[in-house]
């Protein structure tokens, strides 16, 4: 009996310091209230930083991965069973072959006369006309790229890309004043009839504005081959 209340006595906790130790233990828990929502406001913040960061990390990552080459998106050569002559000199995919004829005769009977100026252009043609530029203008290749596209980056590869003049303005052909001409006028107002769409608009941030650069879309082909773009709104 003796020995169970020695045992007591070593186990047992004076009242005071029972009580010191109950005191702490809520100044520990209050402080912990206190400075809760500091903890919380500091971890969603952190967590916002960390989110916000991931992002711009997507977003340089995308763009790294984004395949562009001084702007311009890349494009394949199409395969020359698909390509048609519609004038000497100039091809295009034959799936835009109809609508492309359709839409210069419809341009005619309202007095508008359509000058196809390129069509399709192999990787090895562009490569020729790239280049050239260098000699001709003595300009870096990121100047150059502003008016022409590096070789393999080009629509005009995929034979669904044509440039229009004006048969009335020939001076203007290749050049923003096109943009001018009764041809440009009718063609904003009826290309995408006959499913064309202008290539590089004013509000290109990538390539410099083509008035006389038409693609075609009417197309399951053309549309895949364009979505690229498309879904970037360039």
């Amino acid at each position: 009996m003796e020995q169970k209340e020695d045992l007591n006595k070593v186990f047992d906790i004076p009242f005071a310091k029972r009580t010191y130790l109950e005191n702490s233990n809520s100044k520990f828990f209050l402080k912990i209230l206190l400075i809760s929502p500091f903890l919380l406001f500091l971890f969603s913040f952190t967590g916002l930083r960390l989110i916000r960061n991931s992002k711009i990390v997507s977003s340089v990552f995308w763009d790294k991965h984004d395949h562009r080459i001084l702007g311009h998106l890349p494009y394949s050569q199409i395969s020359k069973e698909k390509l048609v002559v519609i004038e000497p000199n100039i091809k295009v995919h034959v799936d835009m072959r109809e609508s492309l004829l359709k839409m210069r005769e419809d341009a005619k009977k309202d007095g508008i006369y359509l000058v196809f100026l390129s069509g399709y252009r192999s990787i090895n043609l562009q490569k020729d006309i790239f280049y050239s530029l260098k000699s001709v203008r003595n300009q870096i290749a990121s100047e150059r790229a502003r008016v022409s596209a590096p070789p393999g980056y080009s629509e005009h590869s995929t034979g669904f890309a044509i440039d229009i003049g004006d048969y009335m303005q020939r001076e203007a052909d290749f050049e923003v004043e096109f943009e001018n001409t009764d041809a440009f006028k009718w063609l904003q107002r009826n290309a995408a009839k006959y499913h064309f769409k202008l290539s590089f608009s004013k509000n290109n941030k990538h390539i410099d504005y083509e008035p006389w650069h038409w693609r075609y879309e009417g197309s399951v082909e053309a549309l895949k081959i364009f979505e690229n773009s498309n879904r970037k709104s360039n």
